[in-house]
């Protein structure tokens, strides 16, 4: 009993140890990815624990291997959006311009229901309030009210604000994303004729997003080591 209580303690320092390695994230925000591995560790931590005749050392090892793998696919990721979209896949716009998409809920398996239990969860009883809405991948929707029904600041109650769509990213960490300069219809080389002006280069732009009047916001990358 003391063996199975003194082994219980340590993976449980392990188990904690390899979370906070991982990253500071709730359950219904972990990536697909994350959460096989969190299960995972899980089922091997209580394996270990619960089997006294199983090595320790046969628990602690595949726990860290997939930690460290976690970690290594995470760096990698950083460096990929095409392998962060593949690992985590991508956000899906299911509401645009006030209008439901059906394909594209039909191609997420989300029934009517969900969507409106989703909105309900975020306060909103009444989906044609509903200007803007994306399922993100980590499966919760986000959404954005009609400006009519977003509470008024001193800015609204002045200039009230036209119903449109938030900004498109263009540029993420030096990747540049065709599929929402062609969904913004933003004219043949504009972004790069934008670019070119400030002296930056695709690569050289952390982020670059644009509104529907294809007004641009551009954010360079650092240069350098931080201080």
């Amino acid at each position: 009993m003391l063996i199975v209580f003194i082994r219980g303690i340590i993976l449980y320092i392990l188990v904690i140890f390899a979370v906070r390695l991982m990253g500071k994230r709730q359950i219904g925000e972990l990536s697909p990815s994350e959460l096989v591995i969190t299960i995972l560790i899980s089922n091997i931590a209580t394996l270990a624990m619960e089997d006294a005749s199983v090595s320790l050392f046969a628990g602690i090892v595949p726990i860290l291997t997939l930690v460290c793998l976690d970690v290594l696919v995470s760096y990698a990721c950083l460096k990929s959006r095409k392998l962060r979209r593949a690992v985590s896949g991508k956000p899906k716009t299911i509401i645009s311009g006030g209008i439901i998409d059906q394909s594209e809920l039909k191609e997420l398996r989300y029934t009517v229901d969900d969507l409106i239990s989703s909105l309900r969860a975020q306060g909103i009883f009444d989906v044609s309030q509903v200007q803007y809405a994306v399922v993100e991948t980590t499966g919760a929707i986000s959404a954005l009210l009609k400006p009519e029904y977003l509470p008024i600041t001193p800015k609204t109650k002045e200039s009230p604000e036209a119903a449109s769509d938030p900004p498109e990213t263009l540029i993420s960490d030096g990747d540049l994303i065709k599929a929402a300069e062609e969904k913004l219809n933003l004219k043949d080389g504009e972004l790069l004729k934008e670019l070119k002006r400030r002296r930056l280069e695709v690569g050289d732009v952390f982020l670059c997003t644009a509104d529907r009047s294809g007004k641009l916001y551009i954010i360079p990358k650092k240069k350098g080591k931080r201080e």
